[in-house]
């Protein structure tokens, strides 16, 4: 997780939430990097910006060629993910005036694609993608794990997000496992996904969260399942057939981070966008990527040996690969 830009070496700002438990000013810290930071940049941009990240459209700028492109490319069988992200993340990078920072939350069993689209989103807005200083990504079972904690924790949440934006007012911040998140941590930042102009001299309106949650993909799965066995394609499933259902299926799961949450409540999530469970063909298409990601040519009989180690749901049909296209990169370890 990255806080600040690399010039400013001294901050105390690296250290992990999980592990800062001493009572510390992280508004100073904050402070210093802020001025520091604006120091050089207002001094020496042109020079500054040449060599080291910063917060300008050379570093921070949507490709929207580039993020369609791997969307087709790289991501198999979420016909609806990918509308929907390249809708939304177009739509609000080139809105000069958005009314508040564009929230995202992705729903669905492990190995569908959601941190792989949270990477194509970053890699096609900054140019060091996940590595820039200005996307930022929190694990709950890493960063937040103590119950006791949570009062700490929700303190220095708000702290994190507040300098980050302070920095560059385009930072993304990823929220990956919230189904293991602790009720309530999240409402923390609720403010900063509002309608406001402003919170305390600091504009929220160009952030970017993203949530990545394994709550509701049984419920996906359901209607998936239905649409299968009424003969229907997989690509007649609409946003408008899983939405609404998400969005109430994760505020009502006490065992979601998003429980009863006011994020949900007030309506501040954009898009609950759900990843349906992953077929045999979509394993293949993985397989195929990964050995084309590696520079190998592709050998059919790998993409099947592979394909065909995978487990498939239910009992009957094996239609849907129990984790999606988790292991792909592990078992091609193996054939290679």
């Amino acid at each position: 997780m990255k806080m600040v830009p690399r010039a400013v070496l001294f901050l105390l700002l690296s250290t992990p939430l999980s592990a800062a438990m001493e009572p510390i000013s992280m508004g100073i810290a904050v402070g210093v990097a802020t001025a520091l930071t604006g120091l050089l940049t207002g001094t020496f941009p042109k020079l500054y910006c040449k060599f080291q990240e910063c917060c300008e459209a050379q570093w921070v700028e949507l490709n929207l060629t580039g993020l369609k492109t791997d969307l087709d490319n790289k991501l198999f069988g979420q016909h609806i993910a990918k509308q929907v992200v390249l809708k939304a993340v177009n739509g609000f990078l080139t809105n000069p005036n958005p009314k508040k920072p564009l929230t995202l939350s992705l729903h669905g069993w492990t190995g569908t694609g959601k941190n792989l689209i949270s990477k194509i989103i970053a890699e096609n807005i900054y140019k060091n993608g996940l590595k820039s200083n200005y996307v930022h990504q929190f694990v709950s079972t890493l960063h937040f794990p103590h119950p006791e904690y949570l009062h700490h924790y929700k303190e220095q949440l708000q702290e994190w997000i507040r300098g980050n934006v302070t920095l560059c007012p385009r930072s993304m911040f990823i929220f990956d496992e919230m189904d293991k998140m602790q009720a309530g941590l999240i409402d923390a930042i609720k403010p900063y996904l509002d309608y406001y102009e402003n919170i305390g001299g600091v504009v929220y309106r160009n952030a970017i969260f993203i949530f990545l949650s394994n709550a509701g993909g049984e419920r996906i799965t359901e209607i998936a399942l239905d649409f299968w066995h009424k003969g229907n394609k997989r690509e007649d499933i609409q946003l408008k057939d899983l939405e609404s259902k998400l969005s109430v299926g994760v505020f009502n799961n006490k065992k979601s981070g998003f429980w009863h949450t006011s994020l949900i409540d007030k309506n501040l999530i954009d898009c609950f966008v759900p990843f349906l469970p992953l077929e045999y063909k979509h394993v293949k298409l993985c397989v195929r990527e990964e050995l084309k990601a590696r520079g190998y040519q592709e050998d059919e009989d790998i993409i099947i040996s592979v394909a065909d180690e995978m487990t498939y749901f239910p009992e009957n049909e094996k239609i849907y690969s129990h984790k999606g296209c988790k292991t792909v990169a592990t078992k091609v370890d193996f054939y290679l």
